[in-house]
């Protein structure tokens, strides 16, 4: 299988003008990328309330919603959309199916649902979420959501939710859609082994990336699965070198990844112009 090279949205430089998502997205798509990937935050937290705080996003933070952020990009592009990831414990299950069933209707099945944990603790309690208990909760989300996208009318009696008698619809052209995890510690491999369509490394091609590797297999295993059926999402940041990032997209591929996405937002590299020529310039390299 090919590498499916694709963007992350710039969340947190290209700023507030809907004209320069638009020309960004629209960039991206002329340029051969295969998806564009956001990441989500609802809220940030004030430092000043939060002494101590060393997470790298506040309350100054841009964070667009991806959601609503899609169904615009589904209506000007044609390209694949992934979020990477939705905190799916802060949220209702059943509005996310019904979210997500949205943007794969509107994009024609070309969706990606990644999701994680969280470790935000603010935005939980502004949400009206437990924080504790979020892992146990996720995963009988995972089995809620894809119930919602094949089943006309689920009954459920969870530990955390409970719905009798009702669905969504319409439903999405996925059925399912894929759920890609975040992970970055040896209960999420394990989850992934189990659950997972792909997931989303935190590291770069290396031992600490092919231990991770040996921890999702096994758990697929044990699950009765094949590992080589789960996708992984590598990512690369623009360091201002062509070169460089044109390596690491060979690291990538001898890694065993199936999809791989650029992050221009580091490097200096500021506005839609910026961004698009960072862009050019990965696409001519890598070609």
């Amino acid at each position: 299988m090919s590498l499916r090279i694709g963007v992350v949205f710039p969340q947190n430089s290209l700023g507030d003008d809907p004209g320069e998502v638009r020309a960004y997205a629209q960039a991206v798509e002329e340029l051969g990328y295969r998806h564009i990937r956001i990441a989500d935050h609802v809220l940030g937290a004030d430092r000043d309330a939060h002494p101590g705080w060393t997470r790298p996003y506040d309350v100054d933070t841009d964070f667009h919603e991806p959601f609503v952020l899609f169904g615009y990009l589904a209506a000007i592009t044609s390209i694949e959309l992934v979020t990477s990831v939705i905190i799916l414990p802060q949220r209702q299950t059943a509005l996310v199916a019904k979210q997500a069933a949205e943007i794969d209707i509107l994009t024609g099945g070309k969706f990606r649902l990644g999701i994680g944990v969280g470790w935000n603790a603010v935005e939980f309690e502004a949400l009206g979420l437990p924080f504790d208990d979020r892992g146990k909760r996720y995963d009988e989300q995972i089995e809620l959501l894809r119930r919602y996208w094949t089943e006309r009318s689920i009954t459920h009696r969870g530990e955390f939710e409970t719905v009798t008698g009702a669905g969504i619809a319409p439903r999405p052209v996925q059925r399912p859609i894929p759920l890609w995890f975040g992970a970055q510690s040896a209960p999420a491999y394990r989850r992934t082994g189990r659950l997972a369509d792909g997931w989303f490394p935190m590291v770069q091609p290396g031992p600490e990336l092919a231990a991770a590797q040996r921890v999702i297999d096994r758990a697929a295993v044990e699950a009765g699965r094949d590992p080589a059926t789960i996708g992984i999402e590598g990512g690369l940041s623009w360091t201002g070198s062509p070169d460089a990032i044109a390596e690491g997209v060979r690291a990538w591929r001898e890694a065993g990844a199936t999809h791989l996405a650029i992050n221009t937002s580091g490097a200096g590299v500021s506005g839609v112009d910026a961004h698009i020529k960072a862009l050019t310039e990965v696409a001519e390299a890598i070609r």
